[in-house]
This record gives C-alpha cells, sequence and structure tokens, in this order.
C-alpha cells in the first residue's frame, strides 16, 4: 500500500512538474519556481555574406549554419542571414563585421589575402588537401589554433562552415592544349590560384559570383572557375563558355569560413558558443555531403541536357601548373614567421597524409575504378 501511495504521488508531481516547467519556458515569464528560467533573454545576431541570397550550396549553406543555431539554442541565439551587397558588398563583410556592423560573416579566407597573404592557408592550397584532408588538418592538425591566431588583431574568431569538396578548372572560351594557351588569358580566379595562373602568363581578375555570368558572355573575362557542376548550372555558366575543364588543381577542397566578432561572441553565455562552435561543425559537414551528392546529378544535366564538353587538362600542363604552385606557396612562406609557421603546418601534415591516403582511399579508388 505504501509503494501505491509513494507512485502515486509521484506521478502527481510529474505532472504538476511539466506544467511548471511549459508555462516557465516562455520569455520573460515571472515563474517563482524557476529562477533560472524567469529571465530568459532572445539575442538577435546578423550574418553577412559573400554569396547571394540563398545561393545553392553556398548561400543555403550559410542559412543552414544560422537555422542550426537558432535550433540548438532554442530560439535564444536567433541569426538574420544577409546575402551579398544587402547590407554590405561581398568583399567588404571582414571589416564590417570587424568593426561590430554584424556579429557574423560567412565567406572564404582567400578573399582577404590583403590583409595577410597567409590568410590563403586557410582557404585552399593549389594541388594541397582535399576537403577531408584540410578538415582534418583543422581539427586535429593545429591549423584551426593558428588561424585564429591570424584573425585576432581584426577582432574575429573564425572557423570552418562548409567546403566545396574538388573543384572544377573552371569555364574557357578557348583550348587549352599547352601551358602556352594560358598566356594572354584573362580568367576569374582567387587566392594562391590566381597568382599561380599570372606565373603561367595569365591574368587573374577577382569578381563576385553574381558577376560571373555576364563578365564571361561579354568577353571581359575569357574563362572562370566557380565551385563545381552544381553551382555552375544554377549560375547558367554553361550558356556562356563551350569548354569545361578538370580537375580543379587550384581548390582540392576550399573551406568556407564564418567568422565571428569576438566582443560579441564573449557576451554570450558559455552554452551559446559551444552552440555556435558545433553548429559551424555540422554545417561544415553538411555542405560537403551536399556538394558530393549535388555535382553527380548536375554533371549528367550539363552534359546530356546542355551538350556540355568536358575535358580534362593536359598532363604536361598540370605538370608546369603544380611546379608554379610549389613556388608561390614557398615565397609566400617566406615573407614573414608567422607564415613559415602555417607553412611548415601545412606541409608537415600533406606529408604525413599523403603517405596514409596512397595504401588507403586511393589504393581503394584505383581498385573499385578498375573491376
Amino acid at each position: 500500500m505504501k509503494r501505491r501511495d509513494f507512485i502515486g504521488k509521484l506521478g502527481l508531481g510529474a505532472v504538476a512538474g511539466s506544467g511548471l516547467l511549459a508555462s516557465c519556458t516562455k520569455p520573460k515569464t515571472d515563474c517563482s519556481n524557476s529562477e533560472a528560467t524567469a529571465n530568459i533573454e532572445t539575442i538577435h545576431w546578423k550574418m553577412v555574406t559573400t554569396w547571394p541570397k540563398n545561393f545553392p550550396g553556398l548561400g543555403t549553406g550559410a542559412e543552414f549554419f544560422a537555422k542550426t543555431i537558432n535550433e540548438l539554442s532554442g530560439g535564444r541565439l536567433q541569426i538574420t542571414v544577409y546575402g551579398a551587397g544587402e547590407l554590405v558588398p561581398a568583399f567588404e563583410i571582414f571589416d564590417f563585421v570587424s568593426g561590430g556592423g554584424a556579429q557574423l560573416g560567412h565567406g572564404s579566407a582567400y578573399y582577404w589575402k590583403g590583409k595577410s597573404e597567409a590568410f590563403q592557408f586557410f582557404s585552399t592550397i593549389p594541388f594541397g588537401l582535399t576537403a577531408d584532408e584540410i578538415n582534418a588538418w583543422m581539427y586535429h592538425g593545429g591549423a584551426l589554433e593558428l588561424w585564429r591566431e591570424a584573425y585576432a588583431p581584426f577582432g574575429l574568431i573564425p572557423m570552418p562552415c562548409g567546403n566545396t569538396t574538388v573543384q572544377m578548372a573552371g569555364w574557357f572560351n578557348r583550348e587549352i592544349n599547352n601551358i602556352d594557351d594560358l598566356k594572354g588569358l584573362i580568367m576569374r580566379i582567387p587566392g594562391l590560384g590566381g597568382e599561380v595562373l599570372k606565373r603561367a602568363g595569365g591574368t587573374p581578375v577577382n569578381l563576385s559570383g553574381g558577376e560571373l555570368f555576364t563578365a564571361l558572355q561579354t568577353g571581359s573575362i575569357d574563362a572562370t572557375e566557380w565551385t563545381g557542376p552544381y553551382n555552375d548550372l544554377a549560375f547558367g555558366l554553361y550558356k556562356a563558355a563551350k569548354y569545361y575543364y578538370y580537375p580543379g588543381w587550384h581548390e582540392p577542397g576550399t573551406i568556407l569560413e564564418c567568422f565571428v566578432n569576438k566582443e560579441a561572441y564573449e557576451k554570450l553565455p558559455d552554452d551559446l558558443r559551444a552552440i555556435v562552435f558545433n553548429a559551424s561543425r555540422v554545417a561544415n559537414h553538411n555542405m560537403q555531403l551536399e556538394y558530393i551528392a549535388r555535382n553527380n546529378q548536375a554533371l549528367k544535366t550539363l552534359i546530356d541536357d546542355h551538350g556540355v564538353i568536358v575535358r580534362r587538362l593536359p598532363d604536361d600542363v598540370l605538370n608546369e601548373l603544380r611546379r608554379l604552385a610549389d613556388e608561390v606557396v614557398a615565397e609566400i612562406a617566406g615573407k614573414d614567421a608567422f607564415s613559415r609557421r602555417v607553412y611548415e603546418s601545412f606541409l608537415g601534415f600533406k606529408k604525413q597524409v599523403i603517405a596514409w591516403q596512397n595504401i588507403s582511399e586511393r589504393a581503394f579508388l584505383n581498385t573499385r575504378q578498375s573491376s
């Protein structure tokens, strides 16, 4: 009898407790029995991006990151996303967030090489690391700590927030049969890849995504790279160029970053800080998987429905680009002590991961291809 009485009282207590919890989780509700939930505050942040609003993969990746924060925080931290040009032009978001105009930015580190050429190591490196490899370097190889050190003077905290995986070499209105065909070529190509093209005799320019189609169609540029079939199809680049070349030697695994204003971040309670960081990891992985899944069908559509000519860059072209890339990266490493530290970290990790990949991923893929 005592046992039944105890269980009955426990059940009534649970019901009463659930009702109390329901009333106390409403913002600004005065609940005398739950001081912790009596003063719930909703924090509103702005995030500016370098991408067109809701552009597939890139823009939607920023939205996914914001939505994940909103959901994991139970609505306590709400992020409003602004596409390129809505609050500030695409290539001004770094300074805008640094100055406190918004709390978050979403872009890629090679866009800010004017601040420090070492930033480019935290985006992508020609003939460097794949998406999986660069994530491993970031989270388990010391790169994230170096990246945060690089952004600290600007009052920003960076973190990986997406990856486009191996990209295509780009869209060209001329055939590339040898290295001389790159001479005089005006191409939209950012970061270290642009410097490599320059040394091969081309002229790199940096344009935002929304400018690419018109520039290519009007002949302002002779070629452009963007990401891969998924995004390139969305921009309709197949309508403005004849040849689609691979592989993406310049961007084998490009990190999309989110960076947060340090002052705003430090005002958050510990649990919300953890949510921001872990939401970035979720968004980082989700975008990588999305590109793997979507590029497949998009490439088929480009070939089957639009007659796109897909070609591989000749080996002698790739070999010369690799030589120039090694030269460019080594020169940046020699500019200052910090760049040297980042370079040595990258190079050491690359050597180790190649040794393993040769008998794991590469060995398996070669076997699968031949079976």
